[in-house]
Order: C-alpha cells, then sequence, then structure tokens
C-alpha cells in the first residue's frame, strides 16, 4: 500500500483491475477510526493504572479486531475491474451520461462509492457479477467531453477505515453546439433521379400525405384534409411523386453577421441541421475547409453535427 504518486499516469482505454500491483490502494483511519484508537488508548492506561488483567485482555482484543477491519477494508477494494462504456453524444447544455461497468468474480464486494467531478453513486452490494454505475456530467461546452478521474472508495465492514483509489478512465463524451432554431434557408430544386424512389414535394402524381414541419410553406397543406382533422392534430402536407427534388446547402457565409460569433454560428448551423432531418430534405454543409454533399439520414446527420462539435474554436 503506496501512499504517494511521483508521476500521473495517463488515461487507460481497457479495463483497471484494482490491484496493488498494477495501481495505487490507499487507506487511512476515519473519523469514527481515530476515535476508536483514542478509546482504546485510554481503556489502555486505564487498564495500566488499575493493574487490570481483563482490561489489558480486551484491549487487545479491540485492537485486533481493528487491524483485521483494516485488512477487509483494503481487500473490499482490492481485484475489482473498472471499465467506461461508449457514451452516446450530446448537445451543449445537455447531461452527458457515462456507463461505468464494474466487475468481481472472486467473492462479493459490498457498499462501494464512486464519485467524479461532482456526481456522486453508491453501489450497495457487488454480488460475483457484472454492475453498471450510472455517471452524470454536465455539457457545459461543444467538443470531446472527457471523464475525469474517478474516485472508487468503501468503509466496509466497519467504517474505521476508508480505502480508495483513483483511476483514471480513457472515457469521452462527444458534444454538439447547442441548437439555435432560425428559419431554414430557400432550398435549390434540382432535376428528380430516375427511378430513385423518393416521395418528395413535387407537382406530379399524389403520393399521400405527412405531417407539416416549421420549414414547409403552408402553400403545401392540405387544407380539406386539416378540416376533417381535430383541431389537436399537426397539420398535413401533401406529397407527391415524380416531381422535382429539393436540396438544402447550409453554408458558414449565410450565418455571417456582426452579433454571431464562431459559437453562436455553430448554433445556428446546428439548429438548421436539426430542422433540415426533420423536414426531410436532403440537405448539404459547407464550413470553410469542409464540404458535404447534400443527404439525410442517421449517418449524414450525425456526421455533420460531428463537424459541427469539432470545429476549432479559433478558425475563421
Amino acid at each position: 500500500m503506496r501512499l504517494f504518486s511521483t508521476r500521473a499516469a495517463p488515461p487507460q482505454p481497457g479495463p483497471i483491475c484494482l490491484e496493488r500491483n498494477s495501481i495505487r490502494l490507499y487507506i487511512l483511519p476515519t473519523r469514527a477510526g481515530l476515535l476508536y484508537a483514542v478509546t482504546l488508548f485510554v481503556m489502555l492506561l486505564t487498564a495500566i493504572n488499575y493493574s487490570l488483567a481483563l482490561g489489558h485482555a480486551l484491549v487487545f482484543l479491540l485492537t485486533s479486531l481493528g487491524f483485521v477491519a483494516m485488512l477487509h477494508t483494503h481487500k473490499n477494494l482490492s481485484g475489482i475491474s473498472l471499465l467506461v462504456q461508449e457514451s452516446s453524444p450530446v448537445f451543449k447544455g445537455e447531461i452527458a451520461r457515462f456507463q461505468l461497468q464494474v466487475e468481481t468474480d472472486d467473492k462479493a464486494r459490498p457498499s462501494l462509492n464512486f464519485s467524479c467531478a461532482g456526481a456522486k453513486r453508491e453501489l450497495l452490494h457487488l454480488n460475483y457479477k457484472t454492475a453498471t454505475v450510472p455517471l452524470s456530467l454536465p455539457a457545459t461546452r461543444r467538443g470531446w467531453l472527457s471523464l475525469p478521474r474517478l474516485k472508487v472508495e468503501t468503509c466496509h465492514p466497519l467504517g474505521l477505515f476508508n480505502a480508495w483509489t483513483s483511476p483514471w478512465l480513457a472515457g469521452r463524451c462527444l458534444v454538439y453546439p447547442k441548437p439555435v432554431f432560425l428559419p431554414l434557408p430557400k432550398a435549390a430544386a434540382i432535376a428528380a433521379k430516375s427511378g430513385s424512389g423518393k416521395n418528395e414535394a413535387g407537382e406530379d402524381d399524389f403520393a399521400g400525405f405527412r405531417e407539416r414541419q416549421p420549414s414547409d410553406s403552408l402553400r403545401h397543406v392540405a387544407w380539406k384534409a386539416a378540416a376533417r382533422n381535430d383541431s389537436d392534430k399537426p397539420l398535413l402536407i401533401k406529397l407527391f411523386s415524380g416531381g422535382a427534388l429539393e436540396e438544402l446547402w447550409l453554408t458558414w457565409e449565410e450565418t455571417e453577421s456582426p452579433e454571431n460569433d464562431t459559437e453562436t454560428r455553430l448554433s445556428i448551423l446546428t439548429g438548421w441541421i436539426i430542422s433540415a432531418e426533420q423536414s426531410g430534405t436532403d440537405y448539404g454543409l459547407v464550413l470553410p475547409g469542409l464540404s458535404y454533399s447534400p443527404s439525410r439520414g442517421a449517418i449524414h446527420f450525425h456526421r455533420c453535427l460531428r463537424a459541427l462539435a469539432l470545429y476549432p474554436e479559433h478558425a475563421a
């Protein structure tokens, strides 16, 4: 059990096993442990002063109990494996949720406490299997949010000693810019691709309805169908097949304004991407030094948001 670290180790991507040979484990008495030691010392002085043989035996018995408790507190932490699972992306201002996988294979581990940058969780009983401990951290800025050092500690079984360690797991979460929702730029009409099979708002054969999105023009609303529906239902948009397709270019230049800094412009583009994806329009993204062709779907959606999240802070 070493008490001091001479250098900081980098984050470890794989599972970390809390063993003395691989990571430092620390142990110190708690306030209750210090009070316990003072009480034993007073009892020892009393037994010496009055020559009480049973008093000496009781002090030595309780002292042995304290050393056994220290050993079990240390063993309760040793041998546990920790691994951070992949975290889903979030938007700036939301809560990033990390899943910490805790595993043991030799014996039950009661009363384990996990803390990380103010987030605290208690695992009351780990019984010969894997358990998942959620850790929630605020996403205060875009980009990669790395998981800070953990603190894993236990006071089991008697609360006289506190054993802890601070492993550094290489877990991270991608934080997208906070969206600002403004009206979408005007989409450009392009010729329909033969055999594409996509249903868009063209002017040929009627293909059905879909719910209206904020970016849809009121002239495409099916007013007759809206009149037959209840007032609390959303408006419907007519869909036609075989007509013109629309594609939308979301460019860095369109967000230029004297009062818009880099973060505000990224937030506007984020809101446009969300609105364009919801409207079903093909959209492309143009940033300084980066361009994505118009498309849609989950892969294109997250690829564009990832580009905004990792955009350099001081880029022009």
